[in-house]
């Protein structure tokens, strides 16, 4: 298709310790969360100035996106537009419809599909179109969920492989190292009805766990590949969690997998946060401060691979990402998890509190 622009969709940050609460009580509107845990999570940005890693993240990503696509002959300019900080969508779909632009493909900084990771930043981009009233002067695609590209898998078996190399320098054995691959963890019921609807919407795929189960089993096998020996066992965890107690979320928490781990004997904990593409707040701090002094309580040598980041595998695979919808190019998904529509379902990963326009 005639795509005019790029615009790489982000859940946005803080930039100084003045911003923080505002940042953190729009991401938190209307979900309940309780007044201590906002805080508790304040008390984190603070603790770093008060400023997220995520936009100068993007920054960095969005500049290697222009020198892949430059190398690759494609002529589209990058734009990047925040949920909950400058810049907003509305300022930035103002912004490129000034500059003639008309279609326009997003490409979301989440890599599976859910409520929160997919379906409300479709919501946000409509809400911005109308606040805008640009809303048929605007035409927005979503690019797919790429969890099974070779590009998002590639960094974290690389990352692996080193995190294996080091733990056996350490003199710790396969027999006794434990993988947790984790991700972002949601209410039980945004699992549940995460993907496309079938059965004429009454049943929903569910395919948030089983797209994370897919990147972990991929991940192992392209180490696998590498290195030519037996793995250790994995798991799939949850970390992050942030809504009322009462609600049913994901489980285990990486905290409690990690004193499973040394209870049932292991020396070494490798942590995989194959939920994320870069080494944001929720990285930084629930892995490598939380998670990490819970393994030093247990005496575990821990270690955690990197996020994709700006590797050259996953800049690379947006690229493709990008050609797929430009010029039909070759899905190189791995996981064939089932068909793959150009375009979100309707009612996917619905929003259960409100029926909401969202784009394609």
């Amino acid at each position: 298709m005639n795509y005019d622009a790029i615009l790489l969709t982000s859940f946005g940050g803080p930039e100084g310790p003045d911003e923080v609460a505002p940042f953190l009580e729009r991401v938190t509107a209307g979900r309940g969360v309780p007044r201590e845990r906002l805080k508790e999570v304040e008390d984190h940005y603070l603790a770093r100035g008060g400023v997220s890693p995520i936009n100068a993240q993007n920054r960095a990503l969005q500049d290697e996106m222009r020198k892949s696509f430059a190398a690759r002959g494609i002529d589209l300019p990058i734009y990047l537009g925040n949920r909950n900080s400058p810049p907003y969508y509305a300022d930035v779909l103002k912004e490129m419809y000034k500059m003639g632009h008309r279609k326009v493909l997003a490409l979301f900084t989440s890599a599976y599909s859910s409520y929160s990771g997919c379906r409300q930043y479709r919501e946000n981009l409509a809400s911005a179109l109308i606040e805008t009233e640009l809303t048929g002067k605007i035409e927005i695609h979503k690019i797919r969920p790429y969890f099974d590209h070779p590009g998002f898998i590639e960094p974290f078996a690389d990352g692996l492989v080193g995190a294996l190399k080091k733990i056996k320098a350490q003199g710790i054995g396969i027999a006794a190292t434990q993988i947790l691959f984790t991700t972002h963890s949601i209410p039980n019921s945004m699992a549940q009805t995460s993907g496309p609807p079938t059965h004429h919407g009454e049943v929903f795929a569910g395919v948030y766990i089983a797209q994370h189960e897919s990147t972990a089993t991929l991940v192992i096998a392209a180490a696998t590949k590498i290195l030519g020996d037996e793995l250790p066992s994995w798991e799939l965890v949850y970390q992050s969690r942030s809504g009322r107690p009462t609600v049913p979320w994901l489980e285990p928490d990486i905290g409690d997998a990690i004193r499973s781990a040394a209870s049932a004997g292991s020396k070494a904990v490798i942590v995989i946060p194959i939920g994320f593409i870069s080494d944001h707040m929720e990285v930084i701090w629930d892995l490598d401060t939380e998670a990490k002094d819970i393994a030093d309580e247990c005496g575990l040598f821990f270690y955690r691979v990197s996020t994709p980041g700006v590797a050259s595998q996953f800049i690379e695979g947006i690229s493709d990402l990008v050609e797929e919808c430009i010029n039909a190019v070759e899905d190189k998904s791995l996981a064939k998890l089932g068909s793959r529509p150009d375009f979100c379902a309707v009612g996917c990963c619905p929003n259960t509190r409100a029926d909401l326009p969202a784009i394609s």
